[in-house]
């Protein structure tokens, strides 16, 4: 057991510097998709399609990465995702330097695709390792993001000038820096994810058969679905997910609306991705240590008080707080969740179900995204708020009441 669990730590940690490089890139481009979006439409009720065709395309191709992943392997897998990102981040950039918001849009939708195989990362670790350790593994991928959203803003500028110097918008550099990014990180996988995580999470799953529930046949995704648990982990992840963009997605707006400066809005935006990931490695010991319920049950709670904070002042500082919980909830909500999930398949059911979870959760984000703008411009962002609060006591009642009956 210790050979496989040295083989365990190699793995996550190669799937760390994954996740670590391909946040980098997403959130590079993230940071302008918007501005692009009003530049080359020339409307700026257009501004935020690009951002809506990413998490869009990334929902629907979740559940086709779930099966590569099976038929490839997870190298293999994660590699055609980063080399999708490379495609995509080449394809934005073109956009950019001729003027054409279509060809972007394809860019956007290459990008998110490569995004959708990306996260399926996360459950690569928990398969390579014993169940005690899966919430900690899952934490550890992660947290990877911490490192990204330092690393892309903080590149993208200086990038921007050295393609001004080419003669190409400045605007494009960031998808530069996506494209470089996306690019060591597919060569960092195929060179170090090695053995496949999917040969040793079937070792592993022989050495820990009593954590595999089921008869030993593959389940339908529908099936595994009947499961309290498996439809608990995946309610917790979705409604997570739609909670935070709901909020995330309009604050920026909100802000600019009581005449923030872009410096401003920058800084409250940092503080709810700090909250997302930087924790990221206690979440998972104390999904561990707790257990999966009791971290869901949290992460809900503090979705909730993160949404009541966000209607009591539009100052800096409040919204710093109440955007810094929203992100600790939802990391909360996605690493339970995650860990809950994969304590329920077998090797041969993870990538697909997976996969299929990923879909959902993509497609709350692009539902967040929409529902937010219309709640905000109809009802305003502090019932926009409340709205949310009421979604996130969803999660809660229903971890409350799967607790109770376990």
């Amino acid at each position: 057991m210790n050979n496989l669990e040295s083989i365990a730590r190699k793995i996550t940690g190669i799937l760390f510097a994954q996740q670590s490089l391909a946040s980098a890139g997403f959130i590079a481009a993230a940071t302008l998709n918007s501005i692009v979006g009003k530049e080359l439409s020339q409307n700026p009720s257009w501004a935020g399609v690009p951002t809506a065709v990413y998490l869009l395309a990334g929902a629907f191709s979740a559940f086709m990465w779930g099966y590569v992943f099976d038929a490839i392997g997870r190298r293999g897998g994660l590699v055609s995702g980063l080399s999708a990102g490379v495609a995509g981040s080449g394809v934005t950039f073109y956009a950019i330097a001729i003027h054409s918001f279509p060809v972007f849009l394809g860019g956007m939708v290459l990008m998110g695709v490569a995004n959708s195989a990306v996260q399926l990362g996360r459950f690569a670790a928990a398969e390579v390792n014993r169940p005690e350790h899966r919430g900690r593994a899952i934490s550890n991928v992660v947290i990877g993001g911490t490192v990204g959203s330092v690393i892309g803003p903080f590149v993208a500028g200086p990038a921007g000038g050295v393609v001004g110097s080419w003669g190409i918008d400045e605007l494009a550099g960031a998808y530069l820096v996506s494209l470089i990014l996306f690019a060591v990180a597919a060569v960092v996988v195929f060179v170090g994810l090695r053995p496949d995580p999917r040969e040793i999470g079937k070792e592993v799953a022989e050495k820990f058969p009593e954590t595999v529930t089921g008869s030993g046949a593959v389940r339908s995704v529908l099936e595994i679905l009947r499961q309290p648990a498996a439809l608990v982990a995946v309610i917790s992840m979705v409604l997570g997910q739609m909670v935070m963009v709901l909020v995330m997605v309009i604050t920026s707006l909100h802000m600019r609306d009581h005449q923030h400066e872009l410096t401003d809005i920058s800084a409250v935006i940092a503080s709810h991705t700090f909250g997302m990931y930087a924790f990221s490695i206690i979440s998972g010991r104390l999904a561990d240590r707790w257990g999966r319920g009791p971290v869901i049950l949290t992460g809900s709670a503090t979705l909730i008080v993160a949404c009541i904070a966000a209607t009591i002042s539009p100052d800096v500082l409040p919204l710093s707080v109440a955007l810094f919980l929203l992100g600790l909830g939802w990391n909360f909500c996605f690493v339970g969740g995650s860990t809950l999930l994969a304590d329920q398949l077998s090797p041969l059911e993870r990538s697909r179900t997976q996969g299929f979870n990923d879909l959902l959760v993509g497609l709350a984000s692009a539902l967040g995204s929409l529902e937010s703008g219309i709640i905000f411009a109809s009802l305003g962002y502090n019932m926009m708020a409340y709205v949310s609060a009421a979604f996130a006591l969803v999660p809660f009642t229903v971890v409350l009441i799967w607790m109770r009956k376990k």
